[in-house]
């Protein structure tokens, strides 16, 4: 069928669905202002069924009709709701003539309550054979077609909601998220972690390097900017003496968009007074084997090449410095000119800004030629000292900060710092940062650390890139209900 008919017909279908709603009102009866509350889900309906005993108990369902058919006298249908799906059984003479062509009418997609005693049909599936039914709300619109389901993966981030009806497995997904995040909050809570909220709109965006979207603040008569980071605000907290905090929210960057960027993402920030960079290293362990423990059942991940990601084993861990020398095959590459890089870099095919610093070549190389290939969790360790100038600085490498990055399934997944409670020293490399930008500067946070902020470890985890690797997902807005689109 083409795109020209299908909309053709969709807009018949819709004439016909609209005609029957003035039909019922006309009738006196509004599905919009019906009311019902169901007493069972779909699954619970169906374990309240017992074999070998009278089943006269009333259950009592609502959800979408998904499946209609009418056979003469009876009709067989199944409706939908958050825990499954139960088929429905209408029988003209029990129904009533009325209710019964009623019952006839209605139209997949449909949202419908019903009643019933429970039975198993021949081929023994456990049934409602109806009592009554009331119809709670008109589908106007027809559901995509039963065979071939929401395949344009445009409309199914666009239209998500009927991705979710549709979609078994994009259901099954989200429940994951929700349960994986659920996880991770017992998991710190246990942990004596106190989960807080810090503000979204801020007057410097600080505790990362991002573009950030940019908003004016009438009020005040300034702009604003929406988080890129959770950081400064939490090591505030430290500072004020709760000494073990975690969040989870929104961060944004006024960036691309990709198979792994979204502008609008969520992240899990903690931090841990009297611990480093290596007591995080512990924690996110101990964090992603109870996930897998709690929620998938297993410590083996199918990736969609086929692919196992064993996260059950040891750990891989390797300087940052060792594993672009091996990339590059050159053991001095850290002591080569800006321009030699740079030479290397399209030796090997990799694409450089020629306006990049030193250690931005670099970690244009480890980006695009390591992160790639390290599928199994790997602490990548000791990053040069520019790429973040929030960490200590590795006491037997003044070059070096003491960082993780954890790569899995060939994406950073989390970076974790001993952090840098120095305010002399925290002050010095904000500078080298932001360079004359000086405005960019958070003069408050630097008064907070001048105040004395205990020793920390402090990790960030994209939430969102976690659930990729953890649901096998290959696209970011697989994990995202409703993701930036163009």
């Amino acid at each position: 069928m083409s795109e020209t008919s299908a909309s053709d017909n969709t807009h018949d279908l819709y004439a016909v669905r609209l005609g029957k709603l003035r039909e019922m009102r006309d009738g006196g009866f509004d599905p919009f202002r019906a009311e019902f509350e169901p007493a069972q889900t779909s699954a619970e309906a169906l374990g309240l069924y017992r074999e070998d005993e009278e089943n006269d108990e009333v259950v009592s369902v609502a959800g979408r009709l998904m499946v209609h058919r009418v056979m003469g006298k009876s009709i067989f249908a199944k409706i939908q709701d958050r825990a499954g799906r139960i088929q429905l059984y209408a029988k003209k003479d029990e129904l009533g003539d009325e209710a019964f062509a009623a019952f006839k009418k209605l139209d997949l997609g449909d949202i419908l309550g019903a009643e019933g005693t429970l039975f198993k049909t021949r081929t023994g599936e456990i049934t409602v054979r109806l009592r009554g039914f009331k119809l709670l709300s008109k589908s106007l619109r027809p559901l995509p077609e039963k065979w071939h389901g929401l395949t344009d993966s445009e409309r199914i981030y666009r239209q998500r909601y009927l991705d979710l009806v549709m979609n078994e497995q994009s259901r099954e997904r989200f429940r994951l998220r929700s349960r994986i995040i659920r996880c991770i909050r017992r998991f710190l809570e246990e942990r004596a972690f106190m989960e807080v909220e810090t503000p979204v709109l801020q007057s410097v965006p600080g505790g990362a390097a991002a573009r950030p979207f940019v908003t004016h603040y009438k009020a005040l008569g300034k702009d604003f900017f929406l988080r890129i980071a959770l950081e400064l605000y939490l090591k505030r907290l430290l500072v004020g003496g709760f000494d073990r905090v975690f969040e989870i929210g929104k961060n944004f960057r006024n960036e691309g968009l990709s198979r792994r960027h979204n502008p609008e993402f969520t992240m899990l920030e903690v931090y841990q007074a009297y611990t480093d960079f290596r007591g995080m290293m512990r924690l996110v362990r101990e964090m992603i084997s109870r996930i897998c423990a709690e929620v998938l059942g297993t410590e083996d991940l199918e990736r969609p090449d086929g692919t196992v990601i064993h996260l059950g084993g040891e750990w891989r861990e390797a300087r940052y410095k060792d594993l672009v020398c091996d990339a590059t095959g050159d053991l001095d590459w850290f002591s080569r000119t800006r321009a030699e890089k740079l030479a290397r870099a399209g030796e090997m095919g990799i694409e450089v800004d020629p306006e990049l610093e030193d250690h931005e070549i670099s970690n244009d190389v480890f980006e695009k030629r390591v992160e790639p290939t390290l599928i199994q969790p790997t602490f990548v360790t000791h990053l040069p000292k520019e790429l973040c100038p929030l960490a200590k600085i590795t006491a037997d490498d003044p070059s070096t900060i003491d960082v993780f990055e954890l790569c899995i399934n060939g994406q950073e997944i989390a970076p974790a710092y001993s952090e840098q409670n120095d305010p002399l020293v925290q002050r010095e490399m904000f500078e080298a940062q932001v360079g004359e930008d000086i405005q960019k500067m958070d003069e408050d946070f630097l008064t907070a650390l001048e105040h004395g902020m205990p020793p920390a470890g402090g990790m960030g985890v994209g939430i969102d890139r976690l659930l990729i690797m953890l649901t096998g997902a290959e696209n970011i807005r697989d994990v995202i209900l409703f993701p930036q689109l163009r």
